[in-house]
């Protein structure tokens, strides 16, 4: 049975996120960061991928050999910051589709607001991996999974980069049937709602914006 919250903790996948916490890091550098360990992420998420047997010819003879089954993957970006994780898993998957959601945060009610949605019209039959580097308040994942779920993926899973419990507390209630992938739970939210001890915001580094 496939865990629900899952770190993982491939020591490459730790090195590089060290690397990347550094504040020191520069832009590039955390970007280049960003794909690889993303590629690595995804080769994780992807494990119950379903095969199939086809015929294939070798140089030496015929053979039957295991390949995907199927409609694949839809990667789901939640803007901004999410196109971060994009390149290494297209790397990794170049022939999967890409969706993405846009929301913004309301300063009075603090819901997420939606500005943006587009995704496959076939993702109905397609497995959706949502992505977004951080698990904070879970608010705005919480809220575009659901949209996700209107459109009715296959299956849906989550890969951030960083997770703090609270959210992963409430994205597990929202969501108790998502399974959540990351690279690791930090200690907690400060009062701003960013993850401690962090990376700093995630979209302003990944694009140079801070």
């Amino acid at each position: 049975m496939e865990e629900m919250f899952t770190i993982v903790n491939h020591p490459l996948v730790q090195h590089k996120l060290t690397l990347m916490r550094d504040k020191t890091c520069s832009t590039a550098h955390f970007r280049q960061l960003l794909r690889e360990i993303s590629l690595l992420l995804a080769y994780e998420v992807t494990r119950d991928l379903p095969l199939e047997e086809t015929e294939v010819e070798t140089p030496l003879e015929k053979m039957a050999a295991p390949i995907l089954s199927g409609k694949k993957l839809c990667f789901v970006s939640i803007l901004r910051a999410g196109n971060g994780l994009l390149e290494g898993m297209l790397d990794l998957i170049p022939s999967a589709r890409v969706g993405h959601i846009g929301l913004y945060r309301d300063p009075q009610s603090l819901q997420a607001v939606e500005y943006y949605y587009k995704v496959p019209s076939d993702i109905s039959e397609r497995q959706a991996i949502v992505v977004d580097p951080m698990l904070a308040t879970a608010n705005s994942l919480s809220a575009a999974v659901s949209r996700l779920k209107k459109d009715a993926p296959r299956k849906i899973k989550v890969v951030c980069l960083l997770a703090a419990p609270e959210g992963v507390e409430a994205f597990q209630k929202a969501h108790p049937d998502v399974c959540v992938y990351t690279a690791a739970l930090d200690r907690e939210l400060n009062d701003h709602g960013y993850i401690l001890p962090g990376l700093g915001d995630a979209g302003d580094r990944i694009f140079g914006t801070q």
